[in-house]
């Protein structure tokens, strides 16, 4: 269960991430938003990830074999960059319209999947 906890708070750390990183480039269509200095906007992103940091670091806590978790540190990180990919793809294909899903991005999907395939092989 260890496993499973630990790969859903990733994916919810995940998606703070991703609004932290890329959702103040959206939040510019408001004006209040917009008129915030560089300062202002990095403080707001700040303020959406400290909401990341409290569910990765139990997400990684909990996974590490070393406290009793099912993987390995070079195995929490490749689920980790593979979760960060499809939260982002999920955020940028809805948030921002004009952001395609090309061929080369699956392509890429692919080698990705294949990442964790040979992370996982013994």
């Amino acid at each position: 269960m260890q496993g499973i906890y630990s790969i859903l708070l990733l994916v919810a750390s995940n998606v703070f991430m991703t609004f932290a990183w890329y959702g103040h480039l959206k939040m510019k269509q408001f004006s209040w938003f917009h008129a915030l200095p560089l300062i202002g906007v990095i403080l707001f992103s700040w303020g959406i990830a400290f909401f990341e940091y409290i569910l990765q670091v139990p997400a990684n806590r909990l996974g590490f074999r070393e406290n009793g978790g099912p993987f390995s540190l070079m195995q929490l990180k490749v689920i980790q960059e593979v979760i960060t990919l499809i939260v982002f793809v999920v955020f940028s294909t809805f948030a921002f319209k004009n952001e395609t899903l090309k061929w080369n991005h699956l392509a890429a999907l692919i080698c990705i999947i294949m990442a964790v395939y040979f992370v996982f092989r013994k």
